[in-house]
Formats: C-alpha cells, sequence, structure tokens
C-alpha cells in the first residue's frame, strides 16, 4: 500500500471510551469501543493511547510508519489536567524538571517538560460524568507538555507533586488540536503533518 492510500483521522476520544476497537476480555464486552463512533478502515491503528477515564486528541491511522514517528519522542503531546487544590508553583516546578514515578514495576524519573497553571478553565465540552465541584475542595487547570508517553505518566506525575489529577484531556499533538472538537467527533485527514 502506498502511503497516498493510508488513510488518517483525529478523533475526540470521549471519557470512558477504550483507546481500542474490540477486545476478547469477556470482563470488557459492555465497555465502549472506538469502534462505535465510526465505520473505520480494519486496519486501523491508535496511535498511542488514552486510558479510559482520559479523554481528548486520539490520532488514528493505517500507516505504520507514521504511528512509530508520532509515538517518537520527536513530537509533543501537550494535556491539560485538572487537579485536586491549587497546585503551587513549586510543584509545576517540580514537573518541569521531572519527578519520580513507578513504572513497570520500578522507579522512573520523567524528563524535563514544559509546564504551567492555566489561569482560566479551558473551554472543553462537558464530562459525561461530572467532575467534583469547588464545594468540595479547590481544583486548578494545569498545561503539561511531554515529549514521552509512560502508563499514565500525566497522572501519577500531578499525584508525585500531591496535586492528583481529576481530570485528564490530551488537547494537542504536534501541530494538531482539539481546536472545537466535541467528545466522539471524528474527522478524516489527507495526512497529520
Amino acid at each position: 500500500m502506498s502511503s497516498n492510500q493510508h488513510r488518517h483521522f483525529i478523533v475526540y476520544k470521549p471519557y470512558k471510551c477504550l483507546s481500542q476497537f474490540k477486545s476478547n476480555d469477556s470482563k470488557q464486552q459492555s465497555k465502549n469501543f472506538l469502534g462505535a463512533l465510526h465505520d473505520f478502515p480494519e486496519d486501523i491503528m491508535a496511535i498511542g493511547r488514552l486510558d479510559e477515564k482520559s479523554e481528548g486528541l486520539l490520532l488514528l491511522t493505517t500507516d505504520g510508519k507514521m504511528s512509530d514517528f508520532v509515538n517518537s519522542q520527536k513530537v509533543e503531546k501537550e494535556y491539560y489536567a485538572q487537579v485536586d487544590g491549587h497546585m503551587s508553583l513549586e510543584a509545576i516546578e517540580k514537573l518541569k524538571t521531572g519527578v519520580e514515578i513507578g513504572f513497570d514495576g520500578k522507579k522512573y524519573k520523567t524528563k524535563p517538560c514544559e509546564a504551567f497553571r492555566l489561569n482560566n478553565t479551558p473551554d472543553l465540552p462537558k464530562r459525561s460524568k461530572k467532575i467534583r465541584d469547588d464545594r468540595h475542595g479547590p481544583t486548578s487547570w494545569v498545561s503539561i507538555t511531554l515529549k514521552e508517553g509512560k502508563f499514565r505518566q500525566v497522572r501519577k506525575m500531578t499525584s508525585a507533586v500531591g496535586f492528583p489529577t481529576l481530570r485528564l484531556v490530551r488537547v494537542r499533538v504536534g501541530t494538531i488540536t482539539l481546536n472545537t472538537m466535541d467528545a466522539g467527533d471524528v474527522i478524516e485527514v489527507d495526512n497529520f503533518f
């Protein structure tokens, strides 16, 4: 298959949707899968994943080389995380320089990254399950931009600095952003970059 025959999709993965198309695990048969959002080609693959409770930008392709490139440490991924409490500037600095998290049963120090507190609540679609409100304590939003992607890395990073993640949304991969997409939207594109 030549590169111009490959197909590429930009998806806003909703909360409680798995980043896969089906599962043979009997416990997952009642789960929501990406295939319910659109009639994708059989040879489609998700580039990276978002866990079931995370939402946001997910790229899908039939091109394995494109998948390898986007998963490489050359392409930035930006996340907005709503965290429990008012994240301190000290915690932001720790995120920027790298924090120790658990990965594959071992300790791992994250690579330096970009991180900053958002001054305003980002304009995102409402989540299907409501996040607790400020009556139960303050929350804040942070932007974290990584070039790596360990399992549940952003959640582990914010917890490591004392601010557990309540909501996590990937808003950008490279130059591709969510823009005005709603949860569940699917856009087919000619190419990603």
